[in-house]
């Protein structure tokens, strides 16, 4: 059985800054301007980088007067953590496996 795991959602959360981001939304809703005191990164690379979280389906808004609160989506690390168990699983099982060589 091959195990996958989402390596689009790897790739989004292997930016250092959106790692962050998703590490701070794992404590509390936020919203950008918390997010820009609590990263240092300036307003419109923050606001890029949660663009790419939010059609990456890692996060979603909820509209507050002229705010946007961010929160994080559980699920989907959930999801891709279970992706990792799985594999880790499969490597267990497969540990005396080895194939010979030519």
């Amino acid at each position: 059985m091959m195990t996958s795991v989402d390596t689009e959602l790897i790739r989004v959360l292997g930016d250092p800054l959106r790692l962050r981001i998703v590490t701070l939304l794992a404590r509390e809703t936020l919203c950008t301007s918390h997010l820009v005191e609590e990263t240092g990164a300036k307003q419109t690379n923050l606001s890029n980088h949660l663009k790419v979280l939010r059609e990456a389906g890692v996060v979603e808004t909820e509209p507050c007067g002229r705010f946007t609160y961010y929160r994080l989506r559980p699920e989907v690390i959930a999801q891709l953590a279970d992706q990792f168990a799985d594999l880790a699983e499969s490597a267990r099982n497969a540990a005396e496996n080895k194939r010979a060589c030519p």
